[in-house]
């Protein structure tokens, strides 16, 4: 069965620009349900450079894109919003309410009277091994994601990859699996240390096995894989009993569904406006990275701001009969109560 889910706004996209938007519609008490392809917050942030020190964020002279997202989903705790990991925005279409109604690929049902696409670059889409026939299994016993933990239980599963997804899920599904091989083509991973110190001491007491190693066969009957191949350095060619195989090979940025929703396109960007960054349709808002417009610069500090003038538009949508005030966080007790400040402090 579906999950159906009625909101004030959908947001598309959890990275910074997202989780500002968050922000600056929980200000005017608008509820948000967020989409993300990812299994967490932080978008291109947090998944391609957590480490990277970035510059310009202001009054931060230094901050590293894991350290933006930690403070940016502090921000909008008190808002309460309800992420949806892992699913990919598939379709919208209008309701006879006149809300958008957003479908995911996990056939979660999301509508609202507005929509904002903060997608940045596009999708993040996977990397697929370059092994061949390996299409003929996906969806059944070959993934790239995990979105049901129950899938991987009581099967022989070989982990691909040498990042923070794979090691992360890894020792997630260690102790629901049969057997769980890891193969990655060097001794040497792109994960945080504590996980691959982790992952090393399973190994070690004989609860996972760690192949060094390339992929380049499979084989298997109908959509149900049953082996893999693996060319190694020191043992020549060996074969993997696998039930169920997660590849994590990276990702690459693709527009992906969103340019089939409809929207003007402009070089695989969506025009806007630039007093409510609105897009051709009325109650779909873009911001950040994704958006096009004269002088646009793709920068996170200009889709913090796209995002608070597009917060009032949203508010007028939403509720048409309503006049909106607007405050300052340092002066309103109402905002100040809303962020849950203390009488003797300030709001940012």
């Amino acid at each position: 069965m579906s999950e159906r889910h009625v909101t004030d706004v959908i947001i598309i996209g959890a990275g910074p620009c997202g989780l500002f938007t968050v922000f600056e519609l929980g200000l005017l008490d608008l509820k948000c349900h967020l989409v993300d392809i990812l299994d967490r917050p932080g978008g291109q942030c947090a998944e391609l450079y957590p480490e990277k020190p970035i510059y310009d964020i202001p009054a931060y002279p230094v901050i590293s894109g894991q350290d933006l997202t930690d403070r940016l989903m502090e921000q909008i705790e008190p808002f309460n919003p309800t992420f949806h990991f892992s699913q990919m925005a598939s379709s919208i279409q209008k309701s006879d309410n006149g809300n958008w109604e957003l479908t995911t690929d996990f056939d979660t049902v999301l509508e609202a009277p507005v929509i904002v696409i903060a997608a940045g670059g596009g999708s993040f889409m996977p990397k697929k091994p370059p092994i061949p026939n390996l299409e003929n299994f996906e969806g059944e016993s070959v993934f790239y994601a995990v979105r049901q933990m129950d899938a991987f239980k009581d099967h022989d599963l070989v982990i691909a990859g040498g990042g923070d997804s794979a090691l992360d899920w890894t020792l997630n599904l260690q102790p629901l699996v049969k057997s769980l091989t890891l193969v990655h083509r060097r001794d040497d991973f792109r994960a945080h240390p504590d996980s691959v110190n982790k992952m090393r001491a399973l190994v070690d007491a004989g609860k996972i096995n760690l192949v060094i190693g390339n992929i380049n066969e499979v084989t298997g009957e109908g959509s149900q894989i049953s082996s893999l191949n693996v060319k190694t350095k020191d043992q020549g060619d060996i074969t993997l009993n696998c039930s169920r195989f997660l590849a994590f090979y990276g990702l690459t940025m693709k527009l992906g569904p969103v340019a089939e929703f409809g929207l003007n396109l402009h070089e695989n960007l969506i025009p806007v406006d630039t007093e409510k960054f609105q897009t051709s349709e009325p109650g779909i808002f873009a911001v950040g990275d994704i958006n096009h417009y004269p002088g646009k610069l793709k920068l996170i500090l200009s889709g913090f701001h796209e995002a608070a003038l597009m917060a009032q538009e949203a508010f007028r949508i939403i509720h048409p009969d309503k006049k909106l005030r607007f405050q300052y966080t340092t002066s309103s007790s109402d905002l100040q109560k809303k962020l849950g400040v203390k009488d003797d402090e300030k709001a940012a």
